[in-house]
């Protein structure tokens, strides 16, 4: 006799009733899972549960959970958002809108954080991020940080999104259910007479969308430093009108030249 074949194949082959998978159906189960249970509850096993194969079947697709979540990751991005045609800041604001809408269908999107090899998906959204800011004329370092901030900002709400849900699903009780209890908490607030005014006026009743707030905040402060870059590129020297490159920080610049600055100086001196 011959050696003996894949079991696992030949289940497979003899049970049939299935297409064979794909690298696509398993990056799709694995959405699913995670989708329902978060990160944590992704495992290869509860993937070829779903799919109806064996956990050694999904190896032949893809070596192991990492490289997985990588994969879910760049799947679930899809394309960037369609520019607009608006200014900087609605095409930003449009951004990081698609980013939280696709954070609040796939919230373990903000576990999967850290080290991951960026995809095609991933690196499209940057570059469609990047290219937006670009247009605004900050200098090379600042429109990277202020991405790589606007970035920062989606994850950590999206986060906190994640952790609300980890903690309802784990006790069975909603955010809004737990602190609706603690009527015993709320008698003591008496004694932080701030705390106590903003309570009963409703500040806490978060009458504006925490993230909108905070987006909006954010944008408001790269708008004011694309003003105060503007400013400076609009300086000209004081002797020739030219205009004067500033420099990104430390004193800025009266003069085009050393020529026009001793202009100036001889000028004053004659005066």
């Amino acid at each position: 006799m011959g050696k003996a074949g894949d079991p696992d194949r030949s289940v497979e082959l003899l049970w049939g009733g299935r297409a064979g998978l794909s690298l696509e159906a398993v990056v799709g189960a694995a959405v699913e899972v995670a989708d329902a249970e978060g990160l944590a509850g992704l495992s290869m096993r509860k993937v070829a549960e779903r799919l109806g194969f064996t956990t050694m079947s999904l190896y032949r697709h893809v070596p192991g959970r990492e490289h997985l979540v990588d994969l879910m990751r760049d799947a679930v991005l899809g394309d960037p958002p369609p520019l607009t045609g608006g200014g900087w800041r609605t095409e930003l604001e449009a951004f990081a809108w698609h980013a939280w809408e696709l954070r609040k269908r796939h919230p373990w999107l903000a576990e999967a954080r850290g080290r991951h090899v960026p995809g095609p998906n991933a690196l499209a959204h940057y570059e469609h991020a990047l290219g937006i800011v670009a247009g605004t004329g900050l200098p090379p370092a600042e429109v990277v940080a202020a991405v790589a901030l606007v970035g920062r900002f989606v994850d950590a709400e999206a986060s906190a999104l994640v952790e609300a849900a980890r903690v309802e699903r784990g006790t069975g009780v909603s955010d809004e259910q737990w602190w609706g209890e603690r009527d015993a908490l709320f008698a003591r607030f008496d004694r932080y007479p701030v705390l106590t005014r903003l309570w009963e006026a409703g500040g806490f009743d978060q009458p504006v969308d925490p993230f909108e707030f905070g987006l909006s905040r954010l944008l408001d402060s790269i708008d004011l430093l694309i003003q105060k870059r503007d400013v400076r590129r609009d300086e000209t020297c004081r002797v020739c009108g030219t205009p004067v490159a500033q420099p990104a920080s430390g004193r800025p610049r009266a003069y085009c030249s050393r020529a026009c600055q001793q202009r100036a100086y001889r000028h004053r001196r004659s005066t």
